[in-house]
């Protein structure tokens, strides 16, 4: 059979094996967000690279450390935002950006996502085992966090549920460098900051975005409970905090902290537009853009002035 010039084979049941393989995919990278898996990803490695360039190791010596920091770090995390899954099923039935995900068109069963998030949580845990007990309590931490007391305990209830959530996302560099070497670091720790406050407006951005869906689930979002004007003046207030954080990491080298300051400086710009723009959905989705390419661009960017090529 044909479709759009694609030879495509049927099963059993006359539904296109293609389309079903194409579905399966989609289902497994919502199941696991994978956007959001990737972008933590990131930081752990970001972390693991810079406390070998601090420590003036050779990656080949901890090759082995490596695999089981990032593969145990990924288990570790997709296991958590499976459980999330799993526990929000109610509430991903209500919002538009969430009612396709496996858990609510009953593609996959709830009893068997969650054990699906157990089992890759242990494991995980296992696998990091093997590197060392610190990088292990972070992931503890981003874990617990998550799950426990943002997922289950706060996402419902408190407007400082991101504030909460932010500390998951925001260990991730620690688990990366801890790996290698004790993370008390000042490196480890700005990369800690920086993680942890751009979390804020990011998340207050989405919620913007999506402020009526989470009205409609009942989730206790900045936007939701105080609206519009609040949430603008706390995601300045935030931006702001950003801007010393770039001079603690002078040890990058003088082009880094430049380009990172100007990075900073050009969110602010955008921050404090909003109270001059009459369409706040536009200017969060503006934000919202910003953030993500600016958490992308800064760590990939540590990475890149540390390369033995610039140094």
């Amino acid at each position: 059979m044909s479709q759009n010039g694609i030879l495509t084979a049927q099963n059993g049941k006359g539904t296109p094996i293609t389309n079903t393989r194409s579905s399966l995919v989609a289902d497994i990278k919502s199941l696991f967000k994978g956007p959001v898996l990737i972008a933590n990803v990131l930081p752990v490695f970001t972390g693991f690279w810079l406390a070998l360039y601090f420590t003036n190791s050779s990656f080949m010596d901890y090759w082995d450390v490596f695999l089981l920091t990032i593969i145990g770090s990924t288990l570790v995390m997709g296991g958590a935002l499976v459980i999330n899954n799993w526990y929000d099923v109610d509430i991903d039935t209500v919002m538009d950006r969430t009612k396709n995900r496996p858990t609510v068109t009953g593609h996959f069963s709830l009893k068997s996502v969650l054990t699906l998030g157990i089992v890759l949580t242990a494991l995980g845990f296992v696998l990091l085992l093997f590197t060392r007990m610190e990088a292990v309590g972070y992931a503890f931490i981003g874990w617990f966090t998550y799950v426990i007391l943002y997922t289950m305990w706060s996402k419902r209830k408190y407007t400082l549920n991101t504030v909460i959530g932010a500390i998951s996302g925001a260990v991730t560099p620690m688990i990366g460098w801890t790996a290698i070497e004790p993370g008390f670091h000042i490196v480890p720790i700005i990369l800690f900051l920086i993680i942890f406050i751009f979390q804020m407006p990011h998340t207050f951005a989405i919620a913007m975005k999506k402020c009526e869906e989470y009205r409609a689930a009942k989730v206790a979002m900045l936007p939701v409970v105080h609206g519009f004007e609040m949430t603008k003046r706390q995601m300045v207030v935030y931006i702001a905090c950003l801007l010393p954080l770039p001079f603690y990491l002078g040890s990058l080298g003088t082009a880094f902290v430049v380009i990172a300051t100007l990075m900073n400086l050009g969110w602010l710009i955008i921050g404090i537009s909003g109270f001059f723009m009459k369409n706040d959905l536009k200017w969060a989705q503006i934000n919202f853009l910003y953030s993500v390419n600016y958490v992308s661009i800064l760590f990939v960017l540590m990475i890149l002035v540390t390369l033995p090529v610039f140094n």
